[in-house]
C-alpha cells in the first residue's frame, strides 16, 4: 500500500484564510541539525529492554531514526491549537528547493504519530520524505497533541464540544491553509486514513475553495457511512445518546494515560504477551497477522488510542444509526439553532471534485465498500483493494492490486448500491 500511494503521488500533476496562524519556533538543535548524525539510526539507552520511542513525542521519533523535523501549531478560527510535525526532505538529503507538499491525517482516537511508528521502510511519512515530498503530519483537535486552545481548558466542559464536522470545517481548512502559507504552494496532496477520509469527503464536497487547493486525494480505509461497518465499536450505538452521556462524561474519550502506558510497557513489551496486544487491536480494526509488527506494539499502544471527544463518539453512533455522512444532529431544537433547519444537512460526496485514489483492505471493518464509493464519486477517481488489511491503527506494507478507474463499477451495480444506500 505504501508504494502504490507513493506512485499515485508520483504520477499525479504538479487565500484568503479566516483562520490566525502561530508558528511554534522549531528546535535546530533538537531535531533539525546539519544531516542528523549523518544517516545513522540514533538510539537511545534502552530501558529494561524497552523500545525508548514508548516515551517519545512525535518530533523526538523522527529524529531518533535521523530525518530532519519541525514543529509548528495552527490556531483555527474557532481558537483551537493544532499541532503540525513536518519532515521537510528525506534522511541525509540536501535542502534544495521546494518539494511537493503532502498532508497526512490520521483517522479515530490516533495521531499524527501513526504514520510513523513503524521503521522507516514501512511508515509511509518516512517513505513520502525519502521519495521528495515535504511531508506534514497533521492532529485533529483533542488528541493527545492537539489539547490546546486559546481560551478553553481542556477541564471545561465547552473545550470538547465538537466532533468530526470541527475537524472538516475547522481544522483541515487551518491547516491546508498554513502549509500553502509556509510552503508558498498552489496546491497540496492530502493522504487520509479512516476518519481522515471522512472528514476530506465533508470537506472538498461542501467548501469548493478549499477543495481548488488539493492536487490529489488519497484515501486509506476511506469511510463515508457507517451503515456497512463491522468493527465492534459500532456497538456503542446500541446505547441512545444520553446514556453515552451518562456513561462517559461530556469531555474526552480514550485519551492515552498513564494505565495504558503501564499496560504497554509491562505487558505489550514482554514477548509471550506481545499477541494479546496484538489481538486487542485486531479486535477492534480487523485480522491480519502478518500485516502486524508484533515488536512495535508497545510503541503503538503508548501512542494510540490518542482520544477524542465523547460528542464524536456520538456523531459516529448517529452515523450507524443513520447510515449517511451527515452533521451533529442537537437534536430538533438544537438543530434550528446550528443549521435553521430541524434535522442535521447531509453531506453530498457527489459535489466532491478532487481526483481521488482510493485503497481498501479484505478485511478493514470501518471502511466503506469500494462500490458504494464508486457510485458516489463524480471527480476522476481510481481504486485499488489489498487481498490483506492494512490495519485500521498504523498504516504498514500489504499485498496491493493495481489501481484500476472506479467507473468501470457497473450501471447495474449502482443501482443496487443506490437502493442499499438510501
Amino acid at each position: 500500500m505504501l508504494w502504490t500511494a507513493l506512485c499515485v503521488l508520483v504520477l499525479s500533476e504538479e487565500v484568503r484564510s479566516d483562520s490566525v496562524f502561530k508558528a511554534k519556533v522549531p528546535r535546530p538543535d533538537l531535531y533539525d541539525g546539519p544531516a542528523v548524525l549523518q544517516g545513522q539510526h540514533h538510539t537511545r539507552p534502552l530501558k529494561g529492554g524497552l523500545d525508548p520511542e514508548v516515551n517519545m513525542n512525535i518530533s523526538e521519533i523522527i529524529h531518533r531514526w535521523g530525518y530532519p523535523v519541525e514543529e509548528y501549531d495552527v490556531v483555527t478560527e474557532d481558537g483551537y491549537i493544532l499541532s503540525l510535525n513536518r519532515m521537510p526532505r528525506g534522511l541525509g538529503q540536501e535542502a534544495s528547493g521546494p518539494r511537493p507538499a503532502v498532508l497526512l491525517q490520521h483517522g479515530l482516537l490516533a495521531a499524527g504519530s501513526n504514520w510513523i511508528t513503524n521503521p522507516p521502510n514501512s511508515s509511509l511519512g518516512y517513505v513520502l520524505a525519502d521519495a521528495g515530498y515535504d511531508v506534514w503530519l497533521g492532529n485533529s483537535r483533542g488528541n493527545t497533541w492537539s489539547r490546546r486552545h486559546v481560551s478553553l481548558d481542556p477541564e471545561e466542559d465547552d473545550f470538547w464540544k465538537f466532533s468530526y464536522d470541527e475537524m472538516a470545517q475547522k481544522d483541515l481548512p487551518a491547516m491546508v491553509d498554513y502549509i500553502l502559507k509556509v510552503t508558498g504552494q498552489e496546491k497540496i496532496s492530502y493522504i487520509g486514513h479512516s476518519q481522515g477520509t471522512t472528514i476530506a469527503f465533508i470537506a472538498f464536497s461542501s467548501m469548493p475553495e478549499l477543495a481548488s487547493k488539493i492536487k490529489l486525494f488519497v484515501g486509506l480505509a476511506p469511510v463515508a457511512t457507517m451503515k456497512f461497518s463491522r468493527s465492534p465499536m459500532t456497538k456503542l450505538a446500541v446505547l441512545p445518546d444520553f446514556l453515552v452521556w451518562d456513561l462517559f462524561g461530556r469531555q474526552n474519550f480514550l485519551p492515552q494515560s498513564d494505565m495504558i502506558k503501564w499496560f504497554a510497557e509491562n505487558f505489550c513489551s514482554k514477548a509471550v504477551l506481545r499477541e494479546l496486544c496484538g489481538n486487542i487491536f485486531f479486535l477492534l480494526c480487523g485480522f491480519d497477522e502478518q500485516n502486524l509488527n508484533m515488536t512495535r506494539t508497545p510503541v503503538y499502544t503508548t501512542h494510540c488510542p490518542a482520544g477524542t471527544s465523547v460528542q464524536n463518539m456520538v456523531h459516529w453512533s448517529q452515523a450507524v444509526h443513520g447510515g449517511r455522512l451527515m452533521g451533529y444532529d442537537y437534536g430538533k431544537r438544537g438543530n434550528m439553532v446550528h443549521y435553521n433547519q430541524s434535522t442535521p444537512p447531509l453531506y453530498n460526496v457527489m459535489d466532491m471534485k478532487v481526483p481521488t485514489a482510493l485503497f481498501t483492505g479484505d478485511t478493514i471493518h470501518w471502511q466503506t465498500p469500494r462500490t458504494w464509493l464508486s457510485c458516489s464519486l463524480r471527480s476522476p477517481t481510481w481504486c485499488s483493494t489489498s487481498t490483506s488489511s492494512t490495519g485500521s491503527i498504523w498504516i504498514s506494507s500489504g499485498v496491493w492490486t493495481p489501481l484500476t478507474p472506479c467507473s468501470k463499477t457497473s450501471s447495474s451495480s449502482c443501482s443496487a448500491t443506490n437502493e442499499t444506500r438510501d
